[in-house]
């Protein structure tokens, strides 16, 4: 098995990069997707949030009021940094349990938006970032997903700084260009790892 991070700032194209692998036949396994299922209701997860950060955090049917937390963790950091010490624990043990089920001479990519910031490149055999212009993530964020310019640089600002991450790479897929440009790009870092991985 190789077991590579793949990590990238919001809005980098980090999840045409996971969905291409994922295709390519990679095994992914999606940290934001554990994010969720670890905080749903009925879960240690969820409860422990409310605990932190009281039922204001909840929507009337007891599921988790994402906008509510976003709105108090990202222009606070040590309030960011409790709730990762509930998520981030238990997230990384979600993906330790799919990450034992995959096939021995699998090419295993957990897809992290938070590698950098949690201190885990050192736990892969290799790690990849995506990168992007920052004013066209900004203008992804805006049109995209409806976001205000001053919430996508907030969350871009609550995150690790290109430099860092690429500062912890091992390999760098710049997506400056077209989705198709950057599928190709995948595909050949695919064949290296898999032939990598099969010496």
């Amino acid at each position: 098995m190789k077991h590579v991070g793949l990590t990238g700032g919001v809005a980098s194209g980090k999840s045409a990069v996971a969905a291409k692998f994922a295709e390519l036949g990679a095994v992914v396994i999606d940290a934001d997707a554990l994010a969720r299922d670890v905080v749903a209701p009925g879960t240690p997860g969820l409860a422990a949030i409310k605990d932190s950060f009281g039922a204001g955090i909840l929507l009337p049917d007891g599921s988790l009021d994402r906008k509510a937390l976003g709105a108090i963790v990202f222009s606070d950091e040590p309030q960011r940094l409790k709730l990762n010490a509930i998520v981030h624990p238990l997230v990384r043990q979600a993906a330790k349990e799919l990450r034992e089920q995959a096939p021995a001479e699998a090419l295993v990519v957990e897809d992290i938006p938070l590698l950098v910031e949690s201190g885990q490149a050192e736990d892969f055999d290799a790690v990849i970032v995506v990168q992007a212009p920052h004013e066209e993530r900004i203008r992804r964020m805006v049109e995209d997903r409806g976001w205000s310019v001053e919430d996508a640089r907030s969350r871009m600002a609550a995150q690790a700084t290109d430099e860092q991450r690429a500062a912890v790479a091992d390999y760098v897929l710049e997506n400056f260009g077209t989705l198709e440009d950057l599928q190709g790009r995948v595909a050949d870092l695919y064949q290296q790892l898999t032939k990598a991985a099969g010496e």
